[in-house]
């Protein structure tokens, strides 16, 4: 049995698609869609002080025009945040992990 292939797009919304996003993008969706899998979208909204809605828009908007979709719902990272946590502190705990203070 072979596993279904499943990629990501995870732009970050502090601005407009540029090339690089795109292509990125596009690459992801191509694969995916030719495999016959999914590509997911996740918006990288960590950085709270520069991620907006307008730029979470305007990613939405040219992808659209550049005719990728996405399967699934979009995450947010942001919203996350708390089950990141709790798997940061399960490998902490089990000493699986440790803190870096550099």
């Amino acid at each position: 049995m072979t596993a279904k292939i499943i990629t990501r797009f995870a732009p970050s919304p502090t601005g407009f698609l540029h090339i690089g996003g795109a292509r990125t993008a596009l690459f992801n969706w191509l694969y995916a869609r030719a495999k016959g899998g999914e590509m997911h979208l996740r918006i990288e909204d960590t950085d709270a002080a520069r991620s907006t809605d307008a730029a979470i828009a305007a990613i939405l908007d040219g992808l659209a025009w550049l005719g990728i979709d996405h399967d699934g719902e979009i995450v947010f990272q942001h919203a996350r945040a708390d089950r990141h946590r709790e798997a940061a502190e399960a490998l902490l705990s089990s000493g699986n992990a440790y803190r870096c203070y550099a």
